[in-house]
């Protein structure tokens, strides 16, 4: 078995930072890639590529705008210019409104929402499918989420965006299927990352019972996802959304069925989420 899959790869993760991201990076890393990491915040992207530096791995850090064309555009030519070629990218940048009520949302953070979210995605295929032709082929992955599969409550702008990658990732894939470019969709449930670990305990607990599962996920389950999408083991894969729910999507598992007719009992400690 090779223990280094991607070795002799150059993958390309926006949204590096933290998080789902940082995790993913790591994970190409880990599996023998070069990585070209992406986001804003300078510092946090150069702690990663220190992580991953005295793991025995090779990234760069590159400060962008995946809103902005010239600053993704200009990504996409580091990436070439430091390692020659591009196989893989994950386009993972995200941001938006606070939950809110659609109407009270304020209109700017809803743009920035969709400019983030959808121009991003679509800016990060625009430059990175070109660098993956010449280089022969290659897979990319973009971050969307359940929401943008069944609506959440109070995240206009957020469900609007995944939705909007979703339909932007499957336009792609058609048009590159042919070509040696493959393109999907990951779809997270509930993830421990930054923001759930913010919100405390008890919406930790909340989010592991909304799943079939009962419990959240974590960065790296959903960073081998995307490794395995932009590996040859899913070569005759593309165009797909891939949960990462813990059944989710599935449908409901009610934590306790009632029968017609007959008093439902009281549950049990565990099955109420208690101790």
């Amino acid at each position: 078995m090779n223990d280094l899959p991607m070795r002799g790869r150059v993958a390309l993760v926006a949204g590096a930072s933290k998080g789902i991201g940082a995790a993913t990076a790591e994970a190409f890393a880990a599996a023998g890639a070069a990585v070209v990491l992406a986001a804003r915040d300078t510092a946090a992207l150069e702690s990663v590529a220190r992580r991953i530096g005295a793991s025995g791995g090779n990234a760069i850090a590159v400060r962008t705008d995946v809103a902005d064309a010239e600053s993704m555009g200009s990504l996409v030519d580091r990436a070439l210019e430091a390692y020659g070629r591009l196989d893989a990218a994950f386009n993972n940048a995200t941001d938006g409104p606070l939950p809110a009520p659609l109407a009270d949302i304020d209109t700017g953070e809803f743009d920035q929402g969709i400019a983030t979210n959808i121009r991003g995605t679509f800016l990060g295929m625009k430059f990175q499918i070109p660098a993956m032709l010449r280089s022969g082929g290659g897979a990319i992955v973009n971050m969307a989420s359940i929401a943008g599969l069944n609506g959440t409550a109070n995240l206009a702008a957020y469900v609007a965006a995944k939705a909007g990658i979703i339909g932007l990732t499957k336009v792609a894939a058609l048009d590159y299927a042919d070509q040696g470019v493959r393109v999907n969709v990951v779809a997270p449930g509930p993830i421990l990352t930054h923001h759930l670990e913010a919100a405390g305990a008890e919406a930790q607990r909340l989010a592991g019972l909304s799943t079939p599962m009962r419990r959240v996920g974590d960065a790296p389950e959903v960073a081998q996802a995307v490794l395995w999408l932009c590996s040859e083991q899913s070569s005759f894969i593309t165009g797909i959304v891939l949960p990462v729910d813990g059944g989710q999507s599935a449908g409901n598992k009610p934590p306790q069925m009632y029968r017609q007719g007959q008093p439902m009992p009281r549950p049990a400690p565990d099955m109420a989420g208690g101790t």
